[in-house]
């Protein structure tokens, strides 16, 4: 199986969007609705909004990102405690409910990455301009207010409408690297007086949540996701990027506005939709893999001893990290949304160690969150629900379905990427860890190049986890197959 005709990757991937059910380009209805005059009036919990331009907010996020809709301020209170502050996009200002834009995003449910082209989940310009934080410009959002001591504890949150101003659009890269030492004060930072002191203030606070999470069990992952080196239009490789100290900020926040945003909306008594990811089913395989490297995990599933493993071959194998962290991930089972009624209890998030946890810091990506959005400014303003009980859950399980959508296209395309750049190097061997093992079949990941293909011949005896050493046979590119047998 060997096909070299490259696909032009774009249009690769705008029929992977089809092919999976998506509808990547907007109608022409809702074009117009963008550009139609607007004469909006925010919902505003407990109505009143708070002007909090003078602040110094800040965004973290990827190299390309545009739809930047998460932004953080941390201050030093005199008691040690840090008042942390997480403002988020106030995308239902912008998208009213049933109107066609909201309609789309109800289907698309979620903005779509695959690495050469973005599908937005709203049109761009929503999502990179009127409901995206960019810098020097006014924009209305949600702001959880969070008080964290220094043991990690959150003792107490709040939720308001404010005004804000994002002053520096930063990037998880080049701020990593400044906190980390290895690289310069990025200019954007340098460049706004008090901005320095600021971010190593959110580093420290970060820290504390996250050193707070991990002792109740939270598991730390890592991963080596693939991203296209393009030159002139055309792929010219795959590179990795490690998980940074800026990242820790970013994941530490978000966390914790989730959390605190859960828990609002149970204070409340209202209806809500959370994310959760249960415990594993093939908890089994997890002790087997642990087995290999000499460590007994209980029988019954456990995340603190789970975590424990994972710290200790982190330090051990930091190189090969990622691959364990794969075959661990997959074990566990996606994530999935459920409804939770008021005083009544769910199975938490199995990997962040938490019982509640909604999904609420991106809703100019994910649909859930904007949903999220109208539900706890209903709370505040003690207004009916916005959606009745039934349709919050079709929308849960539709949200589930379709983001498992989004990872099948994203994974596609580097799947595809990697069997390009494969291609001419068939018959070479190459040291692998098996990373899943289904009626499907069997899959290794590529030790030293960021490629997952199946085990065509050889796949007997060999279980998730497991190392072994591989043959290329054959790729086919439009496909994103990429075949080996094992030796």
């Amino acid at each position: 199986m060997t096909n070299n005709g490259s696909p032009n990757l774009k249009n690769r991937a705008h029929q992977a969007m089809l092919d999976a059910g998506f509808h990547p380009d907007f109608p022409p209805e809702i074009l117009r609705q963008v550009q139609a005059p607007k004469n909006l009036t925010p919902i505003i919990p407990n109505g009143k909004i708070q002007d909090l331009r003078g602040l110094l907010w800040s965004s973290i996020d990827n190299d390309t990102s545009r739809d930047l809709d998460q932004v953080e301020y941390a201050e030093a209170l005199p008691d040690g405690t840090v008042r942390l502050l997480v403002g988020v996009a106030d995308v239902d200002y912008v998208v009213p409910a049933g109107s066609a834009i909201d309609q789309h995003a109800t289907s698309e449910t979620v903005s779509v990455y695959t690495g050469v082209v973005t599908f937005p989940m709203l049109p761009i310009e929503l999502s990179y301009d009127q409901t995206s934080l960019n810098p020097g410009q006014d924009r209305q959002a949600l702001v959880m207010e969070m008080h964290i001591r220094p043991s990690g504890e959150v003792i107490c949150h709040d939720l308001f409408g404010a005004q804000l101003r994002n002053h520096a659009q930063l990037t998880y890269n080049s701020v990593g690297a400044w906190l980390e030492g290895t690289g310069p004060i990025p200019p954007a930072v340098a460049n706004v007086p008090g901005l320095d002191a600021q971010l190593r203030l959110q580093f420290e606070t970060s820290k504390h949540l996250r050193d707070l999470r991990r002792t109740r069990g939270s598991l730390n992952f890592a991963s080596l996701e693939p991203v296209p080196v393009l030159e002139n239009g055309e792929l010219a490789g795959l590179a990795t990027f490690q998980h940074n100290a800026a990242e820790d900020i970013i994941e530490s926040f978000m966390v914790a506005a989730n959390v605190a945003m859960a828990e609002h909306l149970k204070k409340a008594g209202a209806l809500s939709i959370r994310r959760v990811v249960k415990t594993p089913k093939r908890w089994d395989r997890i002790q087997a893999v642990a087995s290999l490297y000499g460590v007994k995990l209980p029988a019954s599933p456990d995340p603190r001893p789970l975590s424990d493993f994972l710290d200790q071959r982190r330090a051990a194998d930091p190189m090969h990290f990622p691959d364990l962290s794969l075959s661990i991930i997959r074990l566990m089972g996606p994530g999935e949304y459920i409804v939770e009624h008021p005083g009544q209890e769910h199975e938490g998030h199995f990997g962040l160690a938490v019982q509640d946890y909604s999904h609420s810091t991106a809703p100019n990506r994910r649909f859930v969150d904007l949903v999220t959005q109208r539900l706890v400014k209903a709370a505040a303003n003690d207004a009916p629900s916005p959606y009745a009980e039934g349709e919050l859950g079709a929308i849960a399980r539709h949200c589930t379905e379709r983001e498992d959508a989004a990872r099948t296209v994203e994974r596609l395309m580097r799947k595809i990427m990697a069997a390009s750049l494969l291609s001419h190097r068939i018959g070479e061997m190459f040291d692998g860890i098996i990373t899943g093992a289904t009626p499907k079949g069997t899959f290794v990941r590529l030790l030293k190049m960021p490629a997952e293909g199946m085990v065509v011949g050889g796949a007997n005896g060999i279980d998730v986890g497991d190392k072994v050493r591989v043959r290329l046979t054959g790729v086919d590119i439009n496909r994103g197959f990429i075949d080996f047998e094992r030796k």
